[in-house]
Formats: structure tokens, sequence, C-alpha cells
């Protein structure tokens, strides 16, 4: 899931022609198994040495189970430095 997570971070990237990425905004399903603190620690460590690395981190931890997407982790936006 991170590594998909990261792949879409870095095409947005790539499409804005970004040199850093400064923050990250993502919604966390209900059925993810991702708390805030448990996805941070992931997005750590998945961008060590990259493009995002050190980027601020915004999560909203979803409460519905019967959304369509409660299984997924999903990119709601980016903010880059170009």
């Amino acid at each position: 899931m991170m590594r998909g997570l990261m792949r879409k971070i870095e095409e947005v990237a790539a499409e804005q022609r970004a040199t850093r990425i400064t923050a990250v905004d993502v919604w966390l399903g209900a059925l993810s198994h991702m708390s805030d603190g448990h996805f941070r620690e992931h997005f750590v460590q998945a961008s060590a040495d990259g493009i995002a690395e050190g980027a601020t981190i915004s999560t909203e931890l979803s409460d519905d189970i019967t959304h369509p997407n409660a299984e997924d982790v999903l990119l709601r936006g980016i903010e880059v430095e170009t």
C-alpha cells in the first residue's frame, strides 16, 4: 500500500516538475488498518532519501466502514517546491 502511494506522490511531483514535496494530505479508510501514527511511521520510512523526505503530513481518518474506499489510503493532495 505504501509503495503504491509513494509511486503516486512521485508521479504527481514529476508532472508538476517539483524539486521537493513539502506537504502530503491523505485520507485513511476505516478498514485500511492505518492510524495516524502508524501511517506517519510508514511514510517516514518510505520517503527517506526521496523527494518527499521531511514533508508535513496531514491525515483524515474515516470511521465509515461502508465507504467504497474503506480499505484504502487515498492521496488527497501534495504541496511542492519547483
